[in-house]
């Protein structure tokens, strides 16, 4: 049964709407800007995908180590908000900066620096959601979270697009519609933010004490030393480690791989497009599935197809079979994600949610880190594109055997 937002629920959303405008931008149009400028500069196909990766996985590390901290400080009464905002804000200057970077180097810098803020931000946005709502309706809100950020994202994207792909006919540099683009997406997301700003109040915390910053760092060595007895939470993180690696090794390098492939550019912004109309309807129906189903039933099925997901990438020639991959992505992307970011919200503490989070960040990042790393070494030994690819379905099956293990364990283990 479909539920009635409330207005808290509808402004925590429209963050989902916000930041996947920076998301959609970064895995297809910046990729193939930083292959212009890499181009430009006389790096191989090979080394632009590398150092592409190099990239994606130093900023993964960098937000892997901030996170828990940050998420343990962030659950003092009073910090979320503040320290929400100031990652929202390195990310977003961020993003516009990146429309003065004309050196690939430097580019690659500011891309990290902008980065981390939104992967930041996402720390704080996903632990404030038993702040927004109920524990019996988060799957379909976290979902709806998805959905919406998935379809809405394609407003700025479409025009950012028009714009780039346009920028001969209307009479500007490639260099200058870029800037426009970064500037535009940025706007959105920004924009997207002020009504959760505006409503969203802290209700589970822990209460603020002289030196909030040595007590935040005590709690969370006291939730590291504690989270192996929380065998339901330590086999759910060890899982998500593995089958999440995937998930965003083929976010991040999506557009990287295809365009190192050979393949048209317009062609595989298109293509990734779709994968954003797609995943809008199946992320809402894995919320509504979930009134039905257990989550933890639905997860698997997700983790299983993209196991096979993966291995269909790693026989990807031509145009045809990029736009089937965009659609399978589509199709299990946002009720893979949705539902692991609810199920892990009803199985921890709601006033550790910030240092959780940042535990769960450790295992998504540290396994986005690992799986573009490995993705890039893989191609510069094998020198093949396709062999470094296909490391990635290994991390579902691992991570689906670990997740079979951890739903096996009584909520007797739940908080």
């Amino acid at each position: 049964m479909n539920i009635k937002l409330t207005r808290e629920e509808k402004n925590w959303i429209l963050y989902d709407v916000g930041n996947s405008a920076f998301t959609l931008l970064i895995t297809t149009i910046v990729p193939i800007y930083f292959n212009y400028l890499a181009g430009n500069a006389g790096l191989s196909d090979v080394d632009y995908l590398a150092y592409w990766g190099y990239a994606a996985s130093l900023a993964t590390l960098l937000v892997a180590f901030m996170g828990p901290v940050c998420g343990a400080l962030a659950d003092t009464k009073g910090f979320k908000k503040p320290i929400f905002v100031i990652s929202l804000l390195v990310g977003a200057v961020g993003c516009i900066s990146l429309g003065f970077a004309k050196n690939w180097l430097v580019f690659l810098v500011i891309y990290l620096i902008a980065k981390v803020g939104y992967s930041g931000s996402l720390i704080f946005y996903d632990s404030m959601l038993p702040d927004v709502t109920e524990s019996e309706r988060m799957d379909e809100v976290s979902s709806k979270g998805y959905a919406f950020g998935y379809i809405g994202s394609c407003i700025p994207f479409v025009v950012s697009l028009v714009i780039v792909l346009g920028a001969g006919s209307i009479g500007i540099t490639m260099e200058l519609a870029m800037g426009i683009a970064f500037f535009i997406t940025a706007a959105w997301w920004m924009l997207m933010t002020f009504p959760l700003l505006k409503t969203y109040r802290q209700k589970h915390y822990v209460e603020k004490k002289k030196g909030a910053v040595k007590e935040s760092f005590v709690r969370l060595g006291k939730t590291f030393c504690n989270v192996k007895k929380k065998k339901k939470v330590f086999l759910f993180l060890l899982a998500f480690f593995f089958y999440i690696d995937g998930v965003y090794t083929i976010i991040d390098m999506a557009t990287a791989y295809g365009s190192a492939l050979g393949l048209d550019s317009t062609g595989l912004l298109l293509a990734l497009l779709v994968t954003q109309i797609v995943a809008f309807p199946f992320a809402i129906l894995f919320g509504r599935l979930a009134q039905k189903y257990k989550a933890e039933k639905l997860i698997m099925v997700c983790i299983a197809a993209y196991s096979g997901i993966a291995l269909f990438a790693v026989f990807l020639t031509n145009q045809v079979q990029f736009f089937t991959l965009a659609i399978l992505v589509g199709m299990f992307q946002g009720g893979i994600q949705a539902l692991s970011r609810s199920y892990f919200t009803k199985i921890i503490p709601a006033s550790q949610s910030g240092e959780f989070f940042g535990l769960m960040d450790i295992c998504g990042k540290g396994a986005a880190f690992m799986g573009t790393a490995i993705v890039s070494v893989v191609s510069q030994l094998t020198g093949s594109m396709n062999a470094g690819i296909g490391m990635i379905s290994v991390m579902f099956v691992i991570g689906f055997l670990i997740f079979r293990c951890a739903v096996k364990v009584e909520d007797s283990d739940l908080p």
